[in-house]
């Protein structure tokens, strides 16, 4: 463990600073840590001896190995491959993998009963240690304990210290010279057989991410790898349809009769996406279940199965801000305490907060702005076109005002993080999981509007309230949008390809580029304060300092759940979102895992059981795709009207496109060939037609939706519980 102190600018702060340090340093020795001091960069080595290990291991309840099986095979594609005797390619040979252990919980009155007990350097494993180096330096005062002043987080919020990490196990650079895998260390075999962009195919080692990381990171990779490998038959299918689609676009009647967009427009709109809407309604939640079941195969491969959080601490954010102090009813122990009363009316507080940001302030203020952008690359589009790409204003129109809408959703997508970070915080949780779980809710609802709300305009709102010849909707005082010739779900298209694929595009390029462009500037600040030590080898705890901090799993989870989204909610638009999403995947895993190893300063090692509130989120996105797909596919594609035209009038769909258009009332126009889309009489009265189609509409949401039925669930096997 490293951790170095930070410069004050005022001389009463910097001693009072320098007093907790040494407090906190002098409980630590205490406890018994053996600290070693460097005194000319202000570094503190920090390892516990057997003693200490032993005390704390059985207080927080480490599991010990009994008796050591053999690793089993989890991998399905693996298994099915070896019974049909095809070469796997994704498969490979991994040094020093973890050994499988029948375990218990420790307890020091029963050591001689474990495997290797005898062997005090080896016996605890890094993240053992780490985990509990890290409880000591969570609970070790350092000020006045009436005040919660305990704890590092704390000392590092109030700038005594700049970091606390535990240090890697050397370097992740491979060895100039030939060396036996064996003799690699374990960041050195991630780096080699996980990290490089040459493993892109190959299996991921997650016992081997388990051990280094612990489960909580090794769970988000293992999610991470299912999910992408559940994305291939998807994104297979979603291909084929698109396929199919531009194959059959020579037996679309009604485009030979119109214009080239109500072409372009069938890629989108044929009946093979109606069936690609089901097949992901059923991809979606048999990827759910049976991703439960791997979820609890590996908790129970990693001995977290009946694992359970003990009473946390409060936050030290908490601590410092808590306006009294009171007897924790659980504990017994004088805590930090902030009136649940006054918590609850916070919450609903930022609970208004939160509806009035996305009910006013992002439908006038970001649609207004939008409006405009969008008005003025119009009008340049129009203006500067020649006449050949005059038909084609429109699609050019609709792909500008998609970009400045890219453009606006990330830029309000960092307003409304900062503006729910500052709402969590006013809400003081006392725990960090329920900080966490409050911070994860806003940003996703926030997030949910900023990147959906579009999709959803013009999926079920565009062209809806336009009216008729003569009586056309207005909305402050501007007639309503209608949409182009071929339709809205084309246009929907266009914004789920540019909003997905930027997204993603965007998010790769910073995640490439920031950990480089941060780890420069620690390294700079660092050879500041090292000055003529510049000429000296830097020393474990030094490299470890340059790298960037690790902030978590949040964006990491954010960014990929909101790609499921596109992939589930809006597919009956966009058949061709799970092949992009694929693609996206395969890099993400490998960024994600260079970054863990090569860039990041070692994490602490946590434990969990499962992917925490994202699993709900995933769950609820399931379902509602199942519901936007089925009014998708009856109110703004086309497959229905021409289904009910086949069926009533011609299966050749001649004629389709005079029935779908309507005469402007005479009192509109004296001109007789003027019409207009909808199935209206000369009067502007909705037809017989239109209610037999209304009728067929919501008799396929019924049908669309019953199909769906229960959730499939897997049959466990003894491995998987």
């Amino acid at each position: 463990w490293e951790v170095k102190p930070r410069n004050s600018r005022s001389e009463r702060r910097k001693a009072q600073l320098a007093q907790w340090r040494n407090k906190f340093t002098q409980n630590l020795q205490n406890a018994g840590i053996l600290l070693e001091k460097k005194k000319t960069i202000h570094y503190l080595n920090l390892s516990a001896p057997w003693d200490v290990l032993v005390y704390y291991a059985e207080e927080l309840i480490l599991r010990a190995p009994l008796q050591a099986q053999p690793n089993p095979n989890f991998n399905t594609s693996d298994r099915i491959l070896r019974k049909l005797y095809i070469p796997n390619l994704m498969a490979e040979s991994l040094p020093n993998r973890p050994l499988d252990y029948y375990t218990c919980a420790f307890r020091k009155s029963k050591m001689e009963k474990f495997l290797g007990c005898e062997n005090h350097d080896t016996y605890f494993t890094n993240t053992q240690r780490q985990r509990i180096v890290y409880e000591l330096l969570a609970r070790t005062v350092y000020g006045k304990r009436k005040r919660a002043e305990v704890g590092v987080a704390r000392l590092l919020n109030e700038g005594a210290y700049t970091a606390a990490f535990p240090l890697h196990e050397g370097p992740f650079e491979l060895p100039e010279y030939e060396v036996h895998p064996d003799e690699l260390n374990q960041r050195q075999v991630l780096f080699r057989y996980w990290a490089r962009w040459s493993k892109w195919y190959k299996y991921q080692p997650l016992d081997h991410i388990r051990e280094y990381f612990g489960e909580k990171i090794a769970l988000y990779f293992a999610w991470l790898g299912f999910y992408t490998a559940w994305l291939l038959p998807a994104a297979v299918v979603g291909a084929f349809v698109f396929v199919s689609g531009l194959m059959s676009m020579g037996t679309n009647t009604p485009a030979h009769v119109v214009c080239m967009c109500w072409q372009v427009g069938y890629l989108f709109d044929h009946p093979g996406t109606v069936f690609f809407s089901v097949f992901m309604s059923f991809w979606a939640v048999t990827f759910l279940e049976y991703w439960k079941r791997k979820m609890a195969t590996l908790a129970h491969h990693w001995d977290c199965m009946d694992f359970q959080e003990e009473e946390e601490r409060p936050r030290p954010e908490f601590a410092a801000m808590a306006p009294s102090i009171e007897y924790n009813p659980v504990t017994g122990v004088k805590e930090p305490y902030f009136p649940e009363r006054a918590r609850l009316s916070r919450m609903l507080t930022g609970s208004m907060v939160i509806i009035i940001m996305l009910g006013v302030i992002h439908h006038l203020g970001y649609i207004s702005l939008g409006f405009l952008c969008v008005c003025v690359c119009v009008c340049v589009c129009v203006h500067a076109c020649v006449v050949f790409f005059f038909p084609q204003a429109g699609n050019i129109a609709n792909i500008s005002s998609s970009m400045v809408n890219l453009a606006l959703i990330l830029l309000m997508g960092q307003v409304y993080t900062a503006l729910a970070l500052q709402l969590t915080k006013w809400e003081m949780h006392r725990t960090q999981t329920q900080y966490e779980d409050a911070f994860t809710f806003k940003v996703f609802v926030f997030q949910f509007v900023n990147f959906y709300s579009s999709p959803f305009y013009v999926a079920f709102f565009k062209g809806r309230f336009v009216g008729y010849p003569g009586h056309y909707g207005t909305l402050l005082g501007m007639r309503n949008e209608e949409c182009g010739p071929g339709g809205c779900l084309i246009e929907l298209a266009e914004q789920l390809f540019i909003i997905m694929v930027g997204k993603q595009l965007i998010s790769n390029v910073q995640e490439f580029v920031i950990p480089y462009v941060k780890a420069w500037q620690q390294k700079r600040a660092l050879n500041k304060v090292r000055g003529t030590q510049n000429s000296q080898e830097p020393r474990r705890w030094e490299e470890d300092y340059q790298l960037v901090e690790c902030e978590g799993l949040f964006e990491e989870y954010l960014e990929i759940v909101l790609q499921f989204g596109f992939i589930t909610i809006f597919v009956a638009a966009f058949p061709l979102a799970p092949l992009f999403a694929l693609l996206n995947n395969w890099a993400e895993v490998r960024l994600d895992a260079h970054k863990f190893v090569c860039e990041y300063r070692r994490p602490v090692a946590e434990r969990a059981q499962n992917i925490g509130v994202w699993f709900n989120i995933l769950e609820a996105l399931s379902h509602l795709s199942v519901i936007v797909n089925a009014f998708l596919i009856a109110f703004t594609s086309d497959f229905l009207p021409r289904l009910l035209y086949q069926y009533k009038f011609d299966n050749d769909l001649n004629g389709y496109v005079n029935f779908t258009l309507a005469y402007a009332p005479p009192s509109y126009t004296s001109h007789p060939m003027c019409r207009y889309k909808a199935f209206r009489d000369n009067n502007g009265n909705y037809t017989l037609i239109y209610w037999e189609l209304l009728a067929v509409r919501l008799g396929f949401i019924i049908a669309f939706e019953v199909r769906k039925g229960g959730p499939v669930h897997p049959p466990l096997t003894s491995t998987g519980l």
